[in-house]
């Protein structure tokens, strides 16, 4: 009775992924890549939500030059949380030095006519004076909403002093209502930034597949195997299947670690929220197993061409840009999801990930088309490869 061996491909593929694990730079590039997107992520929104919070838990710094003019305005002001600081008279350019160095949000001048003009009901100037390049854009706003409502007030109790009604000025009322839902919003916003959970499944698979290829060639351990009988689309699976492995390992582990990041943080604070499921998630994980064997694929046919490791790295790396521009092109021009989308690799799997994440039902086809896109792409790859190393040409050159 003959022993049972294993196919070749396996063999292969069990000696590939025992070197990968040897190697101790790939296995830090890929913890860096691991932690890196979604802490970068998270920091990013981290930050947008303390932003959008200080307001509220520090208060907004304003100075006042001319604040004993109008006391009724600086009390509306306080309840606002605005924290009033009085100062003497300063000239423009003290203005700009101290907006500059972010002491005050904003600074509000009252003209020295200002209460003569208020008490002979002329229109009273303000000067609100206020920095654009930096981020106190919302504490800016919020002061405005102040000086509007309080001239608002003022137009209204002069009217009624005249015997006029104040809505005779608001001929129309205009309310607003917004369908959209904070789940929708946050994958709006963070569109782009879906995008880059996915990126790092190219980076996973490139230390594997450049060393198993280019990087056998220039050490001339590729002739020893291709000196062995097996079939040249036994030792292009094994290398494939090994470089997809470490791939489909690390993007699993950083979706999961994207997902908790962004179910840990408080994005309710900015009127956004993360419906993803961990079911859902998982049905984005095996949905996602076609792209690290696309990538895998496409570094080693790029690879094996190359006869030294850094010159394969050096290409791949290149090559590399090409599917990670639509991820970024396409949410900057705002386009609605459309079907075509599915059917590009890296921006089919963004796409599904923002439709999920806006709560929205997701049929079959979105999910085929996604995980067909790049199995497809990666069979072409593997093809092109296995007809490559069965060349004369290459052959010779090893």
């Amino acid at each position: 009775m003959k022993p049972r061996t294993r196919p070749l491909f396996i063999v292969v593929f069990l000696k590939e992924l025992r070197e990968t694990l040897r190697d101790r730079r790939a296995l830090s590039l890929l913890l860096v890549f691991v932690l890196m997107y979604p802490l970068m992520v998270g920091g990013i929104l981290n930050q947008q939500i303390n932003r959008a919070t200080a307001s509220d838990k520090e208060g907004i710094e304003l100075t006042v030059i001319g604040a004993g003019q109008a006391p009724t305005l600086m009390a509306q002001l306080k309840q606002r949380n605005v924290n009033i600081t009085e100062a003497d008279p300063l000239s423009e350019e003290q203005i700009t030095s101290l907006l500059r160095g972010q002491k005050a949000a904003a600074v509000l001048r009252l003209s020295p006519a200002y209460a003569s003009d208020y008490h002979d009901m002329r229109p009273a100037r303000l000067e609100l004076w206020h920095d654009s390049a930096t981020d106190n854009g919302r504490r800016v706003r919020d002061i405005e909403d102040v000086l509007r409502a309080y001239g608002n007030t003022i137009a209204g109790a002069r009217l009624l002093a005249h015997g006029v009604s104040p809505a005779t000025l608001v001929p129309i009322q205009v309310q607003r209502y917004d369908t959209g839902t904070s789940a929708s919003r946050s994958a709006s916003v963070i569109g782009t930034m879906l995008g880059m959970f996915f990126i790092p499944a190219f980076f996973f698979a490139l230390s594997p597949a450049v060393d198993s290829t280019a990087g056998e060639r220039e050490r001339r351990s590729m002739e020893v195997l291709l000196a062995q009988p097996a079939r040249t689309i036994d030792l292009v699976a094994g290398k494939w299947f090994a470089a997809s492995a470490v791939a489909l390992v690390g993007l699993v582990v950083e979706l999961c670690m994207a997902h908790g990041v962004l179910k840990w943080l408080p994005l309710e604070e900015i009127g956004m929220s993360w419906r993803l499921t961990w079911g859902d998630l998982v049905l984005v994980c095996l949905v996602s197993v076609s792209l690290p064997l696309f990538a895998a694929a496409l570094e080693i046919a790029l690879a094996i061409n190359a006869k030294t490791f850094k010159e394969a790295q050096t290409t791949a790396s290149f090559a590399m840009i090409i599917p990670m521009v639509p991820v970024i092109v396409v949410p900057m021009l705002d386009l609605a999801t459309q079907l075509w989308m599915y059917l590009v690799p890296l921006l089919a799997h963004q796409t599904l990930l923002r439709e999920l994440a806006k709560g929205q039902a997701v049929g079959p086809l979105p999910f085929l088309l996604t995980f067909g896109s790049s199995l497809l792409a990666a069979l072409a790859c593997v093809a092109f490869t296995n007809w490559r190393m069965k060349s004369e040409r290459y052959m010779m050159g090893v």
